[in-house]
C-alpha cells in the first residue's frame, strides 16, 4: 500500500550521495592503507621469515624470550658468588649472591638468539651480565671474553660496567633504531634487525609508496654489492679485517669475526660473487647448520666444469679427496677459548691435522 504525500527522490540527489558515499569508503580505505603499510605488504615472503632468524632475534625483550621460557631458573656458581636467573610470568630476574648479601637486578635486554647474553641496568649503569647462557651446555657460563675477570665484591661479581659508547655498539647492531643522531635512544628501540637496519633507504622507500609518489627510491640489493663492500657492510657487526687487525685480536676467539676470517682465505678477492656473505647465507632466512648443503656453493668455483672455464681464478682447484660435504673439511667448527661454543670459521682453506690456529 502506497504512503501519501511521499515524494520520490530526486535522480541528482541520489547520484550526489552515492558520490559521497564512494569519496568516503575511498578516503577510509586510503587511511587504512596508509595506517598499515609495511614492508611485509610487498614483500611477503622476507617479512615471514626474517623475524624468525638469527639476525631478527638478536635481542629478545622481556615477555618474548623462549631462552628464559623454557629455562625459568638458572644457576651458576664461579667462587664466593652464585648466579641465578628467575623467570615467572614474563619477567627474568638476574641476583647474584655472596651468601650474606645479594644483587638482583631485572632483565630488560637479552642480547642473541641461541647463546644469550644480558645487558642489565643498575642505578644508571649499564653493565654486561659476567655469566650468560650457552645451548651447547645447556646452562650458565661466564660470558665469552669476560673469563679473566675475578670479582673482588659483589658489585663486581655483577657483570663488567660498558660505556656509552660500547652500549650504543650493543644495541645498534642486536637491535634496530637504538642509535639516532649518532645517540641511543631505547624510546625508539626495535628489537632485532628489522628491514630498514640493512636497507638504509627502506624507510624512505615505504613513505613514498604510502604517498603515491611518482619518484619511488629503490634500496640497493645486498647481492648487487661487491663481495669487499658487501663484506664492510656485514661487517659493521660481525667485525671487518680492518677492525680485527687494528685492534690487533688474535688467537680462535677471533672465529667470531666471519668477514675477517673469509677475507684471509686464499680464494676471497673482494669481487667474485661466488665468494661472499649472501652467496651462501640469506639474511632473510634462518643459518643452515647442514654443512653439505653448501656443496652447490663450493662447486661453483670447485667442480671441474667450473675450474676449466676461462674465467676460472688461478687458486680454483678440484678437490682431490671429496665431492661433498667440502664445508666440513674446508670451514673446520672451531671452539671458543672458554669451550663454551664452536662456530664455523670462514677461512677456507686444507686444513692439515695439529696445524695451529691461523690468524
Amino acid at each position: 500500500m502506497r504512503t501519501p504525500n511521499r515524494r520520490p527522490r530526486s535522480l541528482p540527489w541520489i547520484a550526489a550521495a552515492l558520490l559521497l558515499s564512494s569519496w568516503l569508503s575511498s578516503s577510509a580505505q586510503s587511511k587504512s592503507r596508509t595506517e598499515k603499510q609495511t614492508c611485509a605488504s610487498c614483500h611477503q615472503t622476507e617479512a615471514f621469515s626474517q623475524p624468525l632468524s638469527q639476525m631478527g632475534r638478536a635481542m629478545e625483550l622481556p615477555g618474548k624470550n623462549d631462552v628464559l621460557k623454557d629455562h625459568p631458573k638458572l644457576e651458576f656458581k664461579k667462587g664466593a658468588y652464585t648466579y641465578s636467573v628467575v623467570t615467572k610470568d614474563g619477567k627474568s630476574v638476574y641476583t647474584v649472591t655472596d651468601g650474606a648479601n645479594k644483587v638482583t637486578v631485572p632483565i630488560q635486554w637479552a642480547l642473541g638468539s641461541q647463546a644469550q647474553t644480558w645487558v642489565l641496568e643498575r642505578n644508571g649503569q649499564m653493565y654486561e651480565s659476567l655469566v650468560s647462557y650457552y645451548p651447547l651446555i645447556d646452562g650458565l657460563g661466564i660470558t665469552t671474553g669476560d673469563e679473566r675477570i675475578e670479582p673482588s665484591s659483589l658489585d663486581e661479581a655483577v657483570g663488567r660496567p660498558i660505556s656509552h659508547e660500547e652500549a650504543k655498539l650493543c644495541f645498534n647492531c642486536h637491535a634496530t633504531n637504538a642509535v639516532m643522531d649518532h645517540k641511543l635512544d631505547l624510546s625508539t628501540l626495535k628489537p632485532g634487525v628489522t628491514c630498514e637496519h640493512c636497507h638504509a633507504d627502506a624507510p624512505a622507500h615505504l613513505a613514498a609508496i604510502i604517498a603515491d609518489s611518482e619518484n619511488v627510491p629503490i634500496p640497493a640489493k645486498l647481492g648487487q654489492l661487491s663481495s669487499e663492500d658487501l663484506s664492510n657492510k656485514c661487517g659493521q657487526c660481525h667485525r671487518t679485517w680492518e677492525t680485527v687487525v687494528r685492534s690487533h685480536w688474535r688467537g680462535p676467539a677471533d672465529v667470531r669475526f666471519q668477514p675477517y676470517r673469509l677475507a684471509n682465505s686464499k680464494c676471497f678477492n673482494g669481487a667474485d660473487p661466488r665468494i661472499s656473505c649472501v652467496a651462501c647465507h640469506n639474511p632473510h632466512e634462518k643459518i643452515v647448520r647442514d654443512s653439505a648443503s653448501y656443496d652447490p656453493k663450493c662447486l661453483a668455483c670447485h667442480s671441474a666444469a667450473a675450474v676449466a672455464a676461462p674465467t676460472n681464478s688461478a687458486h680454483a682447484r678440484v678437490c682431490p679427496v671429496a665431492k661433498s660435504d667440502c664445508a666440513s673439511c674446508h670451514m673446520p667448527k672451531v671452539a671458543l677459548p672458554n669451550g663454551l661454543m664452536k662456530l664455523t670459521d670462514h677461512q677456507i682453506r686444507i686444513v692439515k691435522a695439529g696445524e695451529p690456529y691461523p690468524n
